[in-house]
């Protein structure tokens, strides 16, 4: 005999919203940390250089600086990301959270990918490698992108 699937009515019904809450708290929490971590990182340094025993370092901020003005989108992205993450209120649905997330988080990563990609070209004329504040700030990206989405996929219980 198969039993159909109910919905779990009363205590059991509180404590998987009550379960599923959390969890997106906690997803948010995490988003946040990460888009903390990669502001963060922007101003640390992301390239060695050296040339002739001569060391020199480039944070993001002085790469934008320089030639690469869309590296300026990193902060700003993860600026509105932190800033939507801490006005959300709980009553509000997460997806629109979510969705600035995954994009910012997206470009972010698109951004620190190409500019990693330059290095690594760049490097047969003087010798210049990432840093682990680069690499770092690029994980915590990916972080955001990966916590966004599920945050997206998550199931919405109806009330």
């Amino acid at each position: 005999m198969r039993r159909s699937r109910q919905r779990p009515t009363g205590v059991v019904a509180c404590l998987c919203a009550a379960r599923e809450r959390l969890i997106g708290e906690t997803l948010r929490r995490i988003n946040l940390s990460a888009a903390l971590i990669v502001l963060v990182c922007f101003f640390l340094p992301w390239v060695q250089v050296s040339c002739a025993g001569a060391k020199d370092t480039l944070a993001g901020l002085d790469l934008a600086r320089n030639d690469h003005a869309l590296l300026w989108l990193i902060p700003l992205l993860m600026l509105a990301v932190i800033g939507l993450g801490l006005l959300r209120t709980q009553r509000e649905k997460p997806k629109g959270f979510a969705i600035v997330s995954v994009l910012s988080g997206a470009v972010t990563v698109y951004l620190m990918n190409r500019e990693r990609q330059r290095i690594h070209d760049e490097s047969n004329l003087i010798s210049a490698q990432l840093t682990g504040w680069f690499w770092l700030g690029f994980i915590a990206a990916v972080l955001i992108v990966i916590t966004a989405a599920a945050i997206l996929l998550q199931r919405q219980r109806a009330p």
